[in-house]
């Protein structure tokens, strides 16, 4: 297999793949057939989104840039020219962010009767109860802190909110102040209700930087406030740990508290603020007029609520459904030893696979569970019920992933919860993320041992599970829990690389493996057979798979692909790629299902993961890859999981060879459909 050398004409770019699906998600928020506060709930998603990618992504570049260091990139564009497309790209999209929350989604919330009240906006018949709630309830914590050789400029925590407060006059001690920051602490809400008898006939809530603005003086006795600006800056929040640490639980522990103060990548700050103190604040965090952001509104979007109770401006309540075959009295198990169970959330509930873990904790044949967690948190009912196992006296076995990124400080409770339980807690392998999805379960049946298996392209957390699409597979197949099981001795013991009957797993057989199945449909191409690979994954960005998808679109292979996010595979390329189409659905539900088609000359092999195809999947983490040989299942998630989305004329969106996505608008007489509306209807005719 001949080498490929990527360069900018065969490979995207992957931070601008990345801000460029964070833009199809903000598209929802400007579009007004969506329901309103699902619009503002898509602003706030984006708000988050775009957060984290300053706090990883923009980091990691300016790291890269600070460093003088080469990036080896397969698109070989300078780290420099990227960081300023980034800066012009994002500036513009901000732009458009605060212009449809001032101008179209905020105006369109008051006609309803919600508003958001910002300074500018307090009424006469407001002041007197903010007044009293500022007395009360905020001065008594602020800590207004003057900027004077004595008083240092003071470390802000990243993303914490903050005030600039431009002074005149003599304080206590007769020096002339004339500049101090208000931090505000994170223990005040951002939000305040506003009673009824204040706000008129409107669901109304304040900002606490309204309420602050408003009352700064009485901060500064006997000086004058000329300006206040709220502003906040984000910091590097990317951990890095030594590959040969003693304890990781102690070594995160440490790294956690070094995130809140990690270099700054960003400043936001109103957009009435004086150049003179723009320029100190840029002089303070060592930041350049590039990474400034000027706001229009409330700085960070992603503390407005959408908590109201107006069921007619949100989508209609869906409730997940339990697949008729566990909907009947018998047990889980029973279920489980006549057939497969295939799940897909939320669509279908993921209650079921909580119900198998809460039957094996309590059922005396039970000997031992086995699970990996990935993202759980310390109230998942999950966490509970193995707790509960554990102290039942069965063999617990936690396989926790602490480096799941912003959920490392969960994720070390959640161990502590387990292991005061009874239950053995692993920490996986140092230097490879566990984020394979499984469960194991051993039971005792007729003097013999059986396994029962849950496998997922998700985690096991309830929420995500009402929010994301994902499969997961219920199984009793003699091979499958073989090979889980020897994944788990894997991940607990030393010894050499599991060898797998039916299962590809990385970092060992998943990547070969995925290049081997594309191999072979080019050669079922070239002998005149029926080729064709659909691919539905979060992100492509692996080069040497993008290099094989080529190869296979040479050789008249048809490659469908569905990449929620990053893609970095150029599309419709004469001569490269012109059999390869892609897309991306953005809809209610995070897109997250992993799953891999190929036809083989009729033969139809499919695949479901926890890994999408990137070098960190592939190589860095330990993922599972597992075969759908059910046939009845197998039909399922090619109509349901890859077709179904293939025809989405209404979520979906193209991405064309110049880099530039177009949302897909049916063509004259072609019957509307949505992927994920479909699913929904179809679950609902079941009830």
């Amino acid at each position: 297999m001949e080498h490929f050398q990527h360069s900018s004409e065969t490979y995207f770019n992957r931070e601008l793949s990345l801000l460029a699906f964070h833009r199809r998600v903000l598209a929802q928020a400007l579009d007004d057939q969506l329901p309103l506060l699902e619009r503002l709930n898509f602003l706030i998603i984006f708000s988050r989104n775009l957060d984290e990618f300053f706090e990883i992504r923009i980091a990691g570049l300016m790291k890269q840039r600070d460093l003088n260091a080469i990036a080896r990139t397969p698109d070989a564009i300078p780290t420099e020219v990227i960081l300023d497309e980034l800066s012009e790209i994002i500036h513009q999209t901000v732009q458009q962010q605060y212009n449809v929350l001032n101008h179209a989604i905020l105006p369109a919330l008051q006609a309803q009767g919600i508003r958001f009240i910002q300074f500018q906006d307090i009424l006469e018949k407001h002041k007197p109860w903010i007044s009293q709630y500022f007395s009360k309830e905020v001065q008594p914590v602020l800590t207004p802190i003057s900027l004077d050789p004595s008083h240092p400029f003071p470390r802000l925590v990243n993303k914490s909110l903050n005030f600039i407060v431009s002074l005149e006059g003599k304080d206590a001690f007769g020096r002339a102040i004339e500049m101090a920051i208000v931090p505000a602490p994170r223990s005040l809400p951002r939000l305040i209700h506003m009673p009824a008898d204040v706000a008129g006939n409107t669901d109304t809530q304040i900002f606490l930087t309204a309420i602050i603005q408003q009352h700064i003086n009485e901060l500064f006795p006997g000086m004058k406030a000329k300006g206040c600006y709220a502003f906040r800056v984000t910091r590097n929040a990317d951990l890095v740990l030594a590959e040969d640490v003693d304890d990781l639980a102690v070594a995160l522990k440490d790294e956690l508290s070094s995130r809140r103060f990690g270099r700054a990548v960003r400043l936001e700050i109103e957009d009435d603020c004086s150049q003179t103190i723009i320029d100190y604040l840029l002089n303070e965090f060592d930041l350049t007029p590039n990474e400034l952001y000027r706001i229009d509104g409330p700085i960070n979007l992603s503390r407005l609520s959408t908590s109201f109770k107006r069921p007619e401006l949100k989508y209609p309540i869906y409730t997940p459904v339990i697949p008729k075959v566990l909907r009947k009295q018998t047990g889980m198990f029973d279920v489980l030893k006549s057939q497969d169970v295939l799940l897909h959330h939320p669509f279908d509930s993921f209650q079921p696979v909580i119900n198998l873990l809460r039957e094996a904790a309590k059922d005396p044949k039970v000997l031992a569970i086995k699970q990996t967690l990935y993202r759980s948190g310390p109230d998942s009912e999950i966490v509970q019920v193995l707790a509960e196992a554990a102290r039942n006296g069965k063999e617990v076995t936690a396989v926790i992933e602490l480096r799941a990124r912003f959920d490392e400080e969960s994720n070390i409770t959640v161990a502590n919860i387990l292991q005061e339980a009874g239950a053995v807690v692993v920490y996986g392998i140092v230097g490879y993320k566990t984020h394979a999805k499984m469960i194991l379960i051993v039971r005792r049946e007729n003097n013999q041992l059986l396994r029962y298996v849950h496998l997922g392209t998700g985690n096991y957390h309830a929420g995500n599970a009402r929010m994301y699409t994902d499969y997961g597979l219920m199984t009793t197949q003699p091979d499958i829990c073989e090979d889980v099981h020897r994944m788990f001795q894997e991940l607990t013991g030393m010894g050499k690389m599991a060898k797998l009957k039916a299962l590809l797993h990385a970092p060992f057989t998943l990547h070969i493996e995925l290049l081997k199945l594309i191999e072979q449909e080019i050669d079922c191409a070239k002998v005149g057979q029926s080729a064709r690979i659909i691919i539905k994954v979060n992100a492509l960005t692996e080069p040497q798979l993008i290099a094989a998808l080529y190869r296979a679109s040479q050789a008249g292979v048809q490659v469908d692909l569905i990449v929620r996010s990053i893609c970095c595979l150029i599309p419709q390329v004469k001569d490269l790629s012109e059999n390869i189409h892609v897309r991306s659905v953005v809809g209610r539900f995070l897109e997250h299902t992993r799953v891999y088609y190929f036809e083989q000359g009729g033969e139809k092999r499919l695949y479901c993961a926890s890994a999408d195809w990137m070098g960190r999947n592939l190589f860095s983490r330990v993922e599972t890859c597992f075969p759908i040989v059910d046939g009845r299942l197998k039909k399922r998630i090619i109509k349901d999981g890859l077709l179904n989305y293939l025809q989405d004329n209404q979520n979906a969106w193209e991405l064309q060879s110049d880099g530039q996505w177009f949302k897909v608008n049916g063509v004259e007489n072609e019957a509307v459909h949505s992927a994920q509306r479909y699913l929904i209807e179809q679950k609902a005719s079941t009830v």
